[in-house]
């Protein structure tokens, strides 16, 4: 891909070790980004994603470890990637989840799931939009989730964390809207709402739908209830729209929740 229009920007994309963290962080590097990686793995997974975004086209990819429930960590971490390069371009992606009903819910997972997917996104961006705004452009990119906008039952510290976020995206949004200008690129704060994305954790949902299909009438009927488009996304498709937020021509699109749902949300 030779639109290195990121050519001497960083990137900060957290949970970016694997799925559509790793996706989003190679679509960056594509478009001649410096990354900064962080997220969980063993050492050879780690090294096989920086080798990944690597080959994907970044100058420059390391790892920044830190404890995201921990923001502490976090602002070390923070300070840590600072110290190697300005941070340009900030994608929260890392989450978690956990699905039982409210009465069931250990109090320690609604923690963990609310200081991962909603709490660390406040502290990277709490610390990097000043910079941003000093610089004349920045983008902060939050992997909400089609749960932002609905939810669904078993699901309360996801859905009240995915809610959050895009509460928070809008807040920091208005806060810089006025930052830097059409020529620099400005700062924006946007929302990508995916729904089903094809990773390897769908699959035994996948599997226990088949009832003696294919793998796609596994998908089908997965989908049916709530993707009108009875087909899931890619993790490069989620990487995409983040990489078109970061454009220069993206400097009015802000404040946004764009959804990647197949019509889920256009029920």
């Amino acid at each position: 891909m030779n639109d290195r229009f990121l050519e001497g920007r960083t990137a900060l994309v957290t949970g970016s070790t694997s799925g559509i963290g790793l996706a989003i962080a190679c679509r960056l590097a594509a478009h001649g980004a410096r990354v900064a990686l962080n997220g969980l793995g063993t050492h050879e997974q780690i090294d096989a994603a920086s080798t990944a975004v690597r080959v994907a086209g970044a100058p420059d990819a390391r790892h920044f470890a830190a404890d995201l429930r921990d923001p502490a960590q976090i602002e070390a971490m923070m300070a840590e990637v600072a110290s190697w390069s300005a941070i340009d371009v900030l994608v929260n992606n890392a989450g978690i989840q956990h699905a039982v009903p409210i009465a069931d819910m250990p109090v320690t997972k609604w923690n963990d799931i609310l200081a991962i997917n909603l709490s660390a996104a406040f502290h990277t961006m709490r610390l990097a939009l000043p910079g941003m705004a000093g610089r004349g452009y920045g983008r902060v990119v939050n992997i909400a989730s089609v749960h932002g906008l609905v939810a669904s039952k078993d699901k309360a510290p996801y859905v009240a964390s995915k809610f959050g976020v895009i509460g928070l995206g809008k807040v920091a949004a208005l806060e810089y809207a006025a930052a830097g200008s059409r020529d620099s690129g400005g700062v924006t704060v946007n929302c990508i709402c995916p729904g089903w994305v094809e990773t390897p954790l769908i699959e035994p949902q996948v599997e226990a739908r088949r009832n003696g299909g294919s793998r796609e009438d596994g998908v089908r009927a997965l989908l049916a209830e709530k993707q009108p488009s009875l087909r899931m996304s890619l993790p490069e498709d989620i990487g995409a729209m983040a990489a078109w937020l970061c454009r220069r021509e993206a400097h009015n699109v802000t404040g946004t929740a764009m959804p990647i749902d197949g019509g889920w949300t256009a029920q």
